[in-house]
């Protein structure tokens, strides 16, 4: 089959999180099940030159957006097997600083995902998609354009949609003259029943509604958003959809992420090393972050946005219990300053044993995972979560708070059968967050017990195999 994934970012061209590295390595291992894929994103002015270099370009395309006859082109390049095309407006794409948060977005992705469907008309018959997978609000009005303007035309009528939410949280919300101005869609599609929300458009709403099938990241994310705690507003709308919604877990790209080659890291480790290898990176973080370098000291890692999903609040509530900890903490990441402050705070009263870096740095981002033992997310929610797999892989033991990919990825230490790949709790309650990272340290001083766990969690399966294969099934639900 032909599957076409459609995504607003794709790993290594353009990343602003784990969409990305999802489009970076999901489609690689669908092609090596024998499908015939390809990527279509937005070409950038930011991807790197080495890219724009390789990339040939096929044909031009003029896109309606609303009343307007907007230009476009399609360029290629072909890499590890799959090929990617590129929809270029330098208008709409050629902006420094932020991806997503422009005044126009309802405009730019309108523009993207209408481009995707008028690029197939310009292609011969053998050459036209079996399926379009969709990837989040950027790209939800795809199915809604297919179904409501293109598939009564004989080239789009075989053509069915895959929509996966990441994260539920980010809508696409924008005002309701988006409706005619840029999606030419009549008032009978601005109801509950339709891509209307509270009165505005919703471009996630589209994706729900019209796809022939619906995904998300994890089972239980999946089972999650059908309530209203974790809905975010569109609870009913999947409910109704129910039938047509399975939870399918994200993979890692495991040659990227492997601390026997890891390039970022101050020593290289496998299996059989693990012990010397964290040690050598442990000293190394600890001196990065002006902490007492010790051996012999539990360091817990903090990697993430510094947002309200990940848990910060919980980690103010009793910041100053985890200061007295006999253990030590280092946090990256930035966000909303809220969020960076209660950070700033805990490093600024805890010298010596937290530390922090307020920003992205990736190879210190992979120094964490490489030298810390443990690694904190007390999410409030997690769709599925890469983080908690990267730190398993490189044999430090996630703390997490049981919700969505956490509960299906990290298995809970049990002291009876001595099984587990990390710690976690239920409750989004700062305290039960305390006592699971305090019987962690318990733990931790047990050499035998945390080594056994450690070669757990390193030897868990959490590839693209498994997963791909699901998506295979479901592609081929539609052949």
């Amino acid at each position: 089959m032909k599957i076409w994934y459609v995504a607003s970012e794709a790993a290594p061209f353009m990343k602003t999180g784990g969409l990305a590295d999802v489009i970076g390595s999901l489609p690689q291992a669908v092609s090596g099940l024998g499908e015939d894929v390809s990527v279509i994103m937005p070409k950038y002015g930011t991807i790197a030159q080495e890219y724009v270099d390789d990339m040939e370009y096929l044909f031009d395309l003029i896109v309606p957006v609303g009343w307007r006859k907007q230009f476009g082109a399609v360029l290629k390049l072909v890499r590890d097997g799959v090929t990617f095309y590129f929809i270029d407006n330098e208008y709409y794409f050629k902006r420094e600083g932020v991806l997503y948060g422009h005044y126009d977005d309802a405009e730019r992705f309108a523009f993207f995902s209408r481009a995707v469907l008028e690029m197939i008309g310009k292609l011969e018959a053998e050459d036209v998609p079996d399926v379009l997978h969709c990837h989040d609000w950027q790209t939800g009005v795809v199915p809604a354009f297919l179904r409501i303007h293109y598939q009564h035309l004989e080239a789009y009528q075989r053509i069915r949609t895959v929509f996966t939410i990441h994260n539920l949280q980010y809508q696409g919300i924008f005002p309701e003259a988006v409706l005619g101005e840029l999606l030419q869609f009549g008032p009978e599609h601005f109801t509950a029943e339709g891509i209307q929300h509270n009165g505005l458009v919703n471009y996630m709403k589209a994706g729900i509604v019209h796809s022939d099938q619906i995904t998300t990241v994890s089972p239980s994310y999946r089972d999650e958003i059908m309530e209203p705690y974790y809905g975010e507003g569109l609870d009913a709308a999947l409910r109704y959809r129910s039938v047509d919604v399975r939870g399918i877990l994200n993979g890692l790209d495991l040659a990227t992420n492997d601390p026997s080659t890891d390039k970022r890291i101050a020593q290289t480790y496998n299996l059989d090393t693990v012990k010397e290898g964290k040690l050598a990176n442990k000293r190394v973080l600890q001196e990065r972050f002006g902490l007492e370098v010790r051996d012999d000291v539990m360091l817990i890692g903090f990697v993430s946005r510094l947002v309200e999903q990940k848990g910060l609040d919980l980690i103010e509530a009793v910041s100053e219990e985890l200061g007295n900890l006999d253990c030590q903490f280092v946090f990256l990441g930035s966000g909303q300053p809220e969020y960076e402050g209660i950070v700033h705070e805990m490093t600024a009263t805890h010298p010596g044993k937290v530390g922090s870096y307020i920003g992205f740095d990736i190879e210190l981002a992979h120094l964490i995972y490489a030298g810390s033992d443990a690694f904190l997310m007390p999410s409030r929610f997690e769709p599925c979560g890469l983080s908690q797999l990267i730190s398993m892989r490189y044999g430090t033991l996630p703390i997490v708070r049981e919700t969505g990919g956490l509960r299906d990825t990290v298995k809970p230490y049990n002291e009876y059968t001595q099984e587990g790949t990390g710690f976690g709790f239920l409750n989004y309650n700062a305290h039960e967050m305390l006592a699971t990272i305090e019987k962690s340290i318990r733990v931790f001083y047990d050499d035998n017990t945390w080594n056994a766990l450690v070669h757990q969690a390193m030897t868990a399966d959490f590839s693209w195999k498994q997963s791909a294969k699901q998506y295979r099934e479901l592609y081929h639900l539609f052949a």
